[in-house]
């Protein structure tokens, strides 16, 4: 099976990262990296692989660039992976056993987030189609994540992944601070019933950062996990909270548009009848 599978992988300055995933790759014949024009070392690392091309697009989502990523894969299957995302050598051993003439079009593969090497007892982390028939899949937006659609039937796999992201805090708060823009956009813009219960939670603000501690230090055993449970849950409280912060200004902001508006009908109107 693994020869007929292509790794897609989009990086921006990914140096702290990359080499790892790759290392666990090296089975590989071609693999296609969408990079946003990396700044860092991202690059000269991606050049000592040479079974690794290289396309530079400038990011405008996740979706279009997975979906560039799918028109420059020339193998039946796809592997989508993350530039933080390893491979344990059970799913590749699992990988390697599938029949490539199967029926099933897709694999869905569980993560288990890792803190510097750490693997947590739990994530919050869901199950994720990584594995696909080229030809059967494309790629949505979905607030600050995106997701792949993939026709037909689809099964999951035992193996896990590790996502293992080791780039700066400083990096990462960058990173939080944008996906939850995006996210609180999507929050206020969804009709409540569309919306999941957990993003119901989210939306009613203040209850979520304290729910994501019980939750990750009690319900996903992270309080087992020493240090790293804790660095985790302090970790996702963070994010929980920048989403309050963008969602209390957008909806603020919401309120001084609509006012602004109401003031300019009023005024229209004075002038229409006077």
């Amino acid at each position: 099976m693994l020869e007929a599978i292509t790794p897609l992988i989009l990086t921006f300055n990914e140096a702290p990262n990359i080499n790892r995933t790759l290392q666990k790759l090296s089975w590989a014949k071609s693999i296609v990296v969408i990079d946003s024009y990396s700044t860092d070392e991202t690059l000269e690392i991606l050049s000592a692989y040479p079974q690794v091309k290289v396309f530079q697009r400038e990011f405008r989502s996740f979706a279009a660039q997975c979906n560039y990523g799918l028109e420059q894969v020339t193998s039946e299957w796809v592997l989508s992976l993350d530039a933080d995302y390893i491979l344990t050598d059970e799913l590749i051993a699992e990988i390697t056993a599938l029949d490539p003439k199967t029926p099933i079009n897709s694999y869905s593969v569980r993560f288990k987030y890792c803190i510097f090497n750490n693997p947590l007892r739990g994530t919050l982390l869901p199950p994720r189609r990584v594995l696909y028939r080229q030809q059967q899949a494309f790629y949505i937006d979905d607030g600050h994540c995106h997701r792949v659609c993939v026709y037909g039937a689809s099964a999951s796999l035992s193996g896990y992944i590790h996502h293992d992201d080791r780039k700066s805090l400083s990096r990462w708060l960058w990173s939080q601070n944008r996906y939850m823009a995006i996210e609180a956009k999507k929050l206020l813009e969804t009709p409540l019933a569309e919306l999941s219960w957990s993003d119901r939670i989210r939306r009613q603000k203040f209850l979520s950062p304290f729910l994501i501690v019980v939750y990750c230090l009690i319900l996903n055993q992270g309080i087992l996990d020493g240090w790293s449970g804790w660095y985790y849950a302090l970790q996702r409280t963070l994010a929980e909270v920048l989403l309050c912060i963008h969602l209390i200004e957008a909806e603020k902001l919401q309120e001084q548009q609509k006012a602004a508006r109401s003031a300019i009908g009023k005024q229209l109107s004075a002038i229409s009848h006077p």
